[in-house]
């Protein structure tokens, strides 16, 4: 910047597992079926999409909008903690508080996956959700900067927790043929926090000072987590009033496997699984550096605070997009192959940052910056519960973004030391455009794991 200021889910093979609906147990409440299978497929065909589900599915995204809001709303108060606070924070140090949330998230998503697969989704949701609107909200009067990261980093297990565990139980309430295109889909709500985020913070930091966004967290304590309690069921089976040989007994007659890592680091998933968590790592690098930095980064290159988030704005609407674009593609095409298009559309965009581009391109790259990289995640997402059978999901998902997080927790960090070692704004776009490309040559590994998974008859994505 040195210018200016398918038709249908993707096929498996005979033998991959069954998917999440077949064979798991009755939900605990609200109305569902039982069978683990999801509700929509009781009684109605494959096809059914009951209202209650789709109840289910808009509380978990509207959880999601909020998670996506607490992660991007750091990246909008950054330059007003660095000159208004009083905290002596510089880029490094700022670049370090802005990982904290994401060391929390790591925590967070591998830990609540295992436990929404053994506790049950809906308890480990909506506790999830508890504890990143109670630390964000208290956020707004951390009095100095260590318990401000400390409280970032408490909210961070909430926000990390709850993806993993929202996108295991949706994928339990929609038909197969739905689940890749709804997984997609409930991910835009990220994105489409962080643009509320960004709008938000253009006339509120001048008019009521930082503080006031982390204020915003008292919304889902109030208005959306009420909403989950009356809509969220329990799609696991509960063992309540059962002594443990029976349990174990049932899960033995029902031919299920151990819930746990252990499970997925050992084949027919040991190769798959660290394919998609290292992915996962680059992908988020990118994203997340970019959802952290690029406020700064452009009032670095010359454009007030206003700008800036505009253009932070253009980001995040780029990645709703892309929630869009890449769900339809990732139905006709593969989530796999489709994600390897996105990622490298992202790193495409953001190498063309590099150049000094008219600012009307620089607004065309970013957004496709956003199309790229949240839609590359989406899609990770939308493979990984396709793949694993349902008494794994929870656990797989949480495997691959919290070893994922690891690069949220790092582009922050990296972001802050190019900076002061003087390398300047292009760095960092070259940093983020080189994860970008990586995740593409990583998901190309993924897609040549498949083919020779067929042809000896393993499962497949």
């Amino acid at each position: 910047m040195n210018h200016t200021p398918s038709a249908a889910a993707p096929q498996r093979h005979a033998s991959t597992p069954a998917p999440a609906g077949a064979g798991a147990g009755a939900p605990s409440g609200g109305g569902f079926p039982s069978g683990g299978a999801s509700p929509a497929g009781a009684g109605t065909g494959p096809a059914a999409f009951p209202k209650r589900s789709i109840m289910a599915v808009l509380v978990c995204w509207l959880l999601v909008v909020f998670d996506g809001y607490d992660l991007i709303v750091y990246g909008t108060v950054q330059g007003s903690l660095i000159s208004d606070t009083g905290w002596g924070l510089t880029k490094a140090t700022a670049g370090t508080i802005g990982s904290m949330a994401f060391v929390g998230m790591m925590i967070g998503a591998i830990f609540a996956g295992r436990m929404s697969d053994s506790w049950g989704r809906r308890r480990t949701i909506l506790g999830c959700a508890v504890v990143f609107s109670v630390f964000t909200i208290l956020c707004a009067f951390a009095p100095n900067a260590f318990i401000f990261g400390a409280l970032r980093l408490l909210a961070g297990i909430g926000l990390g927790g709850l993806v993993p565990s929202a996108n295991a139980l949706v994928a339990e309430l929609v038909p197969p043929k739905w689940r890749s295109t709804i997984a997609t889909l409930m991910m835009s709500g990220v994105p489409i926090g962080g643009s509320i985020a960004a709008l938000a913070g253009i006339p509120l930091i001048p008019a009521f000072g930082w503080p006031v966004m982390f204020l915003v967290g008292v919304l889902a304590l109030v208005v959306v987590i009420p909403l989950g309690l009356r809509y969220l069921p329990e799609t696991l089976p509960s063992e309540a009033g059962k002594a443990p040989d029976q349990a174990a007994n049932r899960n033995q007659a029902a031919g299920k496997k151990p819930v746990g890592f252990g499970s997925l680091l050992r084949p027919p998933f040991l190769g798959l699984s660290v394919l998609y968590a290292l992915a996962t790592l680059a992908t988020l690098f990118a994203w997340y550096g970019l959802g952290t930095w690029l406020p700064n980064l452009m009032q670095l290159a010359g454009y007030n605070l206003g700008s800036a988030l505009t253009f932070a704005l253009a980001l995040n609407l780029g990645a709703v997009a892309g929630s869009v674009i890449t769900a339809w593609a990732g139905t006709r095409f593969g989530p796999v192959p489709t994600a390897i298009a996105a990622a490298a559309v992202a790193a495409a965009g953001l190498l063309v940052l590099v150049t000094g581009p008219p600012v009307a391109v620089v607004y065309l790259m970013l957004v496709l910056a956003g199309v790229g990289t949240h839609g590359t995640q989406c899609l990770i997402i939308a493979a990984v519960a396709s793949h694993y059978p349902a008494h794994l999901r929870g656990t797989a998902l949480g495997w691959a973004l919290g070893v994922g997080r690891i690069g949220a927790v790092a582009a922050p960090q990296i972001g802050g030391l190019l900076l002061v070692a003087g390398l300047g704004v292009n760095s960092n776009f070259l940093a983020f455009a080189g994860a970008a490309a990586v995740a593409a040559i990583l998901l190309g590994f993924i897609i040549t794991k498949n083919s020779t998974s067929k042809a000896v008859g393993e499962s497949h994505v």
